[in-house]
């Protein structure tokens, strides 16, 4: 049934695909995200990032620009060699999306919860806090 003329019921069922939109746009930058930080792949990563990104390790306490994070890539790549990287959205909401992630090294893995602002289908923040020193249940 075509909207035709203004309507609540029009409204609502906009507002729901664009939502909808939304979160799928949302589902792909993230899948693309873990898959080039799999393999360390610095174009793709580069070109993910927004210019002014901020990348926040809150483990370590630490804060990375996009050029600092691109850099990192030399020791990730090696840390990151025969890994696996999974991951679930949990919530994805105004441009904030929010990622359960497993992080399965060779010698042991890594559970941590990621928020992401996105803006026009770029990283523009990212923070990473540890919430379980295993992946069980994951």
């Amino acid at each position: 049934m075509p909207c035709v003329g203004p309507s609540k019921l029009c409204a609502v069922v906009l507002y729901v695909l664009m939502l909808g939109s939304a979160r799928a746009d949302d589902n792909a930058v993230i899948g693309r995200w873990y898959s080039a930080l799999l393999v360390a792949d610095r174009g793709q990563l580069a070109d993910m990032l927004a210019n002014d990104a901020r990348i926040r390790l809150q483990d370590v306490d630490t804060e990375q620009n996009k050029q600092q994070f691109l850099a990192s890539m030399d020791e990730w790549q090696g840390a990151v060699s025969g890994a696996n990287i999974r991951h679930r959205i949990e919530s994805a909401e105004n441009g904030l999306v929010t990622v359960v992630v497993c992080y399965d090294f060779p010698g042991n893995d890594l559970l941590t919860r990621e928020v992401f602002a996105l803006t026009d289908e770029r990283i523009t923040a990212s923070s990473q806090a540890t919430i379980a020193e295993n992946c069980d249940g994951f």
